[in-house]
């Protein structure tokens, strides 16, 4: 039987390569994602493998998350699979320099945003006692590093909060797990640097970082499994990588 998987941030990154998994294995896939160009096309290429359906939202518009999840037509209404992988990071600075706007941006993204859309999407595995919820974290959520408090506080938030969703969960036979990623050449870092490319770059250099198909990959294993198999919590690291600071450079 068919499954349905909606996946938020999916323009890019880890949400647009689990997308592309999970379309070619047989999910149809609900799309969410703020850049509607992007989902347009993307919805265009999955289209040939599955049945794709697209959301234009930011998860940290509360009225926009259910607006757009009420908005889902009947073909695509049983979502099967949630994977909550809309996140950010904002400044690399020490706490007191950190911009209060760069702080709310990661608080309303990474811990608002996931409650939004899991709030609006848990009722109905609740009812049909059947779901899958993918919580991705990081591995700033499993130890702090220097100037990375704000951002390290929202993905410990999320650990907590994917601890605390399974056990509320348990009774409806609902599972919850998470995937905490080490260094992933995303947008992740253009984005943390305000779009200085030379500095995001240079966070990569000397090594080889994951790619978002290594988390898809994984993302796909996990929701693949047999449903009496849970996977709660999983840390993936490049290789080159032992802890979130300590890096084996090849320079």
């Amino acid at each position: 039987m068919t499954k349905t998987a909606l996946v938020t941030g999916a323009t890019s990154g880890i949400g647009k390569a689990t997308a592309q998994i999970l379309a070619k294995n047989n999910y149809k896939i609900i799309l969410c994602g703020r850049r509607e160009d992007r989902l347009i096309t993307l919805e265009k290429e999955l289209s040939a493998f599955t049945e794709v359906h697209t959301l234009t939202f930011d998860v940290r518009d509360k009225k926009a998350v259910f607006e757009s999840i009420n908005s889902i037509p009947e073909a695509f209404s049983k979502i099967d699979v949630l994977i909550n992988n809309a996140g950010n990071a904002h400044g690399l600075d020490p706490i007191q320099n950190g911009d209060l706007d760069d702080w709310d941006a990661m608080i309303d993204i990474n811990v608002k945003g996931l409650l939004y859309v899991s709030k609006a999407i848990i009722p109905q595995m609740i009812e049909r006692k059947s779901g899958h919820i993918i919580n991705i974290g990081s591995i700033a959520g499993k130890e702090v590093y220097p100037n990375g408090n704000v951002y390290c506080a929202s993905k410990h938030a999320v650990d907590a909060l994917n601890q605390a969703m399974r056990m509320d969960l348990n009774p409806y036979g609902i599972r919850v797990g998470a995937i905490h990623p080490g260094a992933v050449e995303t947008e992740f870092s253009e984005v943390r640097f305000k779009g200085d490319t030379d500095r995001a770059a240079n966070v990569y250099k000397g090594f080889e970082p994951l790619h978002p198909e290594d988390i898809a990959d994984i993302i796909h294993f996990v929701v693949s499994r047999p449903y009496h198999v849970n996977i709660a919590d999983l840390m993936v690291l490049p290789t080159a990588q032992a802890a979130a600071t300590i890096l084996k450079r090849d320079i």
